[in-house]
């Protein structure tokens, strides 16, 4: 899989782009700011719908020099997988709901999910290890998507529900006292509700899981290949680097068997709505107080261990970036590997984002040795330099948001 054709339409710093690509590894070399990430930031929306970089579509359509904001933002790109070329494109629209085009035909934007997969590595990814649960449930839930496009829909579902309940919850906490008759009609629309998202956390929850133990076996491997450190590797191999830990369990403890306790409790999607139904109606009266959805999905981790210690507030920085690494490239594996997708030939359009640059010489040398052999690479660098030599293919020039070719 690789992309061949990119075309730019007000998006980000381009007015307009059109980039012819090939197969290997392509290196757009240029100063920071001159609109480098922002080409490669196309490619990957085009995977996931969703930026790397924001949370809102609106900052990916351009500013105008007088300061306007064009209507939307369209990006396009021919994708070949073998003698199946598709055309693929996304409008966003500036206030709106985006709209999508396949083979020049509409469609929901949903239904681009899984025709081009990529994997991005960039600066970025120690949030994976150091931020907060919620950037590694959007690891997960992106991968899960890439390996089963039809969850797309379902995760549309959840965040609905999820929004439309917690408004309710909102609802509730401004009419207590109000009478009783509107009350019991809230809670009684507020059990239906949680039946619903119920439903929806369990399969998002099993996707996730499915994710993380096809995941495991890999990152463990690619941390030892990318660490370089026979001791480094000796403390990982302890025990696993990752579980996943649901807000439906007890507290599970800081160690790595208590996570993987937890988590082989929660594989059955349909004891997990029921469990997760339960739990919402024992905590209806802390919600609507907090006028918050407590329980759920929305609320779980990803657990990352070094040894039986958490990675967060343990490792170094240097044990930060081998298991964030780690992750990005188990990701390219797993897809790489991923026998249902394509007849077994689904690997990703890896895109390293200004990565090396932020990594030390034993890093940046294992991190080229493993992705020198994929279908496509994309690079973005400030200086030659900062690609290593084993990188050797086709090189490009970003300038005041313009590409040429050496």
């Amino acid at each position: 899989m690789y992309v061949s054709d990119l075309a730019l339409d007000d998006f980000r710093s381009y007015r307009h782009l059109v980039v012819g690509l090939e197969p290997g590894i392509s290196a757009f070399i240029g100063p920071n700011g001159q609109g480098k990430t922002n080409l490669v930031e196309a490619i990957a929306y085009l995977s996931t719908l969703s930026s790397h970089r924001v949370g809102a579509d609106r900052a990916l359509v351009r500013r105008a020099d007088d300061g306007e904001q064009p209507g939307g933002a369209v990006v396009r790109a021919k994708v070949v997988h073998g003698e199946r070329p598709s055309v693929i494109e996304i409008e966003i629209i500036a206030g709106r709901a985006n709209r999508a085009r396949l083979n020049r035909g509409a469609c929901r934007p949903r239904d681009l999910t899984g025709i081009l997969r990529t994997v991005v590595f960039a600066p970025e990814d120690l949030a994976l290890v150091r931020d907060e649960p919620g950037v590694r449930r959007r690891f997960l839930d992106d991968l899960a998507v890439m390996l089963r496009p039809a969850l797309a829909g379902t995760r549309l579902e959840h965040d609905k529900i999820l929004a439309q309940r917690a408004s309710l919850l909102r609802s509730a906490r401004a009419h207590r006292g109000r009478g009783s008759s509107s009350m019991e009609s809230m809670m009684s629309t507020l059990e239906v509700w949680d039946a619903q998202l119920a439903a929806a956390a369990s399969r998002l929850i099993a996707a996730r899981i499915e994710v993380v133990r096809r995941l495991r076996p890999w990152v463990e491997s690619c941390y030892e290949a990318v660490s370089g450190n026979q001791s480094e590797a000796r403390l990982a191999y302890r025990s696993s680097l990752l579980a996943y830990e649901g807000a439906i369990e007890p507290e599970p403890g800081t160690g790595w068997d208590e996570a993987a306790t937890a988590e082989s409790g929660l594989a059955d999607a349909q004891a997990v709505a029921a469990r997760l139904e339960a739990a919402m109606g024992g905590l209806h009266e802390r919600e609507i107080e907090r006028g918050a959805n407590l329980v759920g999905a929305h609320r779980d981790d990803l657990s990352l261990f070094l040894g039986s210690l958490p990675a967060k507030g343990f490792a170094s920085h240097g044990e930060q970036w081998s298991l964030a690494l780690a992750l990005r490239l188990a990701s390219y594996e797993m897809l790489r590997h991923d026998v249902d997708a394509y007849g077994g030939d689904g690997e990703p359009v890896l895109i390293l984002d200004d990565v090396f640059a932020s990594l030390d010489d034993r890093r940046r040398q294992a991190l080229a040795s493993m992705v020198v052999g994929a279908q496509q690479v994309l690079v973005t660098a400030a200086v030659d330099a900062d690609v290593p030599d084993g990188l050797a293919g086709a090189r490009f020039r970003v300038a005041g948001s313009e590409v040429t070719r050496d």
